[in-house]
């Protein structure tokens, strides 16, 4: 992987090196090399360091600033919900975790188990929680009793452990990963059918408000929906380089097989005795991944502003003879002043690197905007503004800095959203039979096709359409529906 380490500045007070070569070019290129692109992106970008275990990754602050910024939102959000913070333990007994059936066929081949402690085998080994639905919902049944106990609405902000798997990849498939996790229990099902789309709407906004990502809402099918869950729904992203979607978030109701299994029951209003209705919803740093993977190119990350732990870097340009300390001041006054405006920014005044690398230093960051002033923008009271996502580059006066970064900061958010989707959009084929289906599957695009929603069909288009680069895998159904032709609509 390339990257340049910095040189030390000399010693005895004498003239600091200035690192000549900028050495943070990228080896590979997003659409030659998309895999290998994403790892050095990820990488030298400063969002994750390897591990030695397999499929667990460091999550540097440059990446964990960004789940913390998106945390922030969906905390205050779901707290207007009247949803309340908790946290369970990570470990689960295997009676527990196999009480529902159908729940743990389809986690089973992921659960991780300790069967050690010390030198001495457990007498009973003790799972990691791959999900939380079976640690929880004991509890639930304990402390619902009546129907003012509910709803019960309980989020938690935690790790889980999946295990088995192939082709890690950092923070799209890896073995343990940051979530959150709500799981609600209603007394009625209209009750949990609206939280489910309240959820569902804030993933959205999640997605396409912060990390300028279209995504699509929409109902799994019954073969893709969550193990034990009576539906799911999801929020999908596309990968234009890869043709792959991805699910970005989901948001299941669980109905009462939960309740049943957990005897989770309580008395209603009439005295007579209930199943609770209940809802699990969660998203996960996977989040993180789709957004280097959708807006990253060939310099580095490229970060919305919403989300980037850093908005604007104002590097000083001093030329020959140019008044240095002046510079450096007017940097750090610029720092003062937008921060004074809630705007999160930093000087990079580091003297032994040059102006250039660290232009190419906090392009593969990712930082949204880089403002330079050197001594001409000095003498004029204005200072050069450099926009990540396009190169634009427009001089701004000191007496408007403010008003003038916020507004590009908005367009640059903006635009990264409208530039996504229209890849994603130009990447949407709308077919009709199985020959246009396989073409367009194989030209990488994101189709949309009429569908029965029977499971032995979706196993079937599955086992015909396995290749090398996988199977096609329905998405959703997105609950924004074109108009069909007459033809197409069944009689029931």
């Amino acid at each position: 992987m390339a990257g340049g380490e910095k040189k030390k500045s000399g010693g005895g007070g004498k003239k600091k090196e200035v690192k000549k070569e900028t050495g943070l070019g990228l080896s590979f290129t997003k659409d030659e090399n998309f895999g290998e692109w994403y790892s050095e992106v990820v990488v030298n970008g400063e969002m994750i360091e390897y591990y030695d275990i397999s499929g667990c990754y460091i999550l540097r602050p440059w990446a964990m600033s960004i789940w913390e910024n998106i945390q922030t939102f969906f905390d205050a959000e779901i707290k207007k919900m009247k949803v309340k913070n908790c946290y369970f333990p990570l470990f689960v007994s295997p009676g527990v975790l196999q009480k529902e059936k159908d729940h743990i066929e389809g986690f089973a081949p992921e659960v991780a188990w300790v069967t050690k402690s010390g030198e001495s085998d457990l007498e009973v080994p003790i799972a990691i929680r791959p999900t939380s639905e079976t640690v929880m919902y004991p509890y639930y049944s304990k402390w619902i009793r009546g129907h003012r106990d509910l709803p019960l609405k309980l989020n938690q902000w935690c790790n889980v452990v999946r295990w088995e798997f192939s082709n890690p990849t950092p923070f799209i498939r890896s073995r343990e990963f940051l979530w959150q996790e709500g799981h609600t229990a209603f007394a009625t099902k209209e009750e949990a059918d609206t939280e489910v789309l309240q959820i569902l709407e804030l993933y959205r906004h999640i997605y396409e408000e912060f990390l300028a990502i279209p995504v699509t809402k929409g109902r799994k099918s019954e073969l893709e929906k969550f193990a034990g869950g009576l539906y799911t729904t999801s929020v999908e992203a596309f990968i234009p380089n890869t043709g792959r979607g991805i699910q970005g978030a989901t948001s299941h109701c669980l109905g009462q097989n939960f309740a049943k299994m957990f005897e989770i029951n309580f008395e209603n209003e009439k005295g007579e005795k209930s199943m609770v209705w209940q809802n699990s919803w969660a998203y996960s740093t996977r989040t993180i991944g789709v957004m280097v993977m959708v807006h990253g190119d060939n310099k580095g990350l490229v970060l919305p502003p919403k989300v980037s732990a850093l908005q604007v870097i104002v590097i000083p340009v001093p030329y020959k003879d140019a008044d240095t300390q002046g510079i450096f001041d007017a940097c750090a006054a610029t720092v003062v002043t937008l921060s004074d405006a809630g705007i999160r920014a930093e000087a990079d005044l580091r003297e032994n690197y040059s102006p250039g690398w660290k232009y190419s230093n906090w392009e593969m960051k990712g930082v949204p905007l880089r403002i330079e002033i050197g001594p001409r923008d000095l003498a004029n009271n204005q200072v050069r503004a450099v926009r990540r996502d396009n190169g634009e580059k427009t001089d701004i006066s000191r007496v408007f800095l403010v008003e003038q970064v916020k507004g590009m900061l908005d367009k640059i958010q903006q635009n990264l959203f409208d530039v996504a989707k229209q890849k994603r959009d130009a990447c949407i084929e709308v077919v009709k039979t199985w020959d246009e289906f396989v073409k367009a599957l194989g030209q990488k695009k994101l189709i949309l096709a009429p569908w029965c929603d029977e499971e032995e069909v979706e196993k079937d288009v599955k086992a015909r359409t396995r290749g090398e680069m996988g199977a096609a895998k329905s998405l959703c159904t997105p609950f924004e529906q074109p108009e069909l032709p007459d033809a197409w609509r069944r009689l029931v």
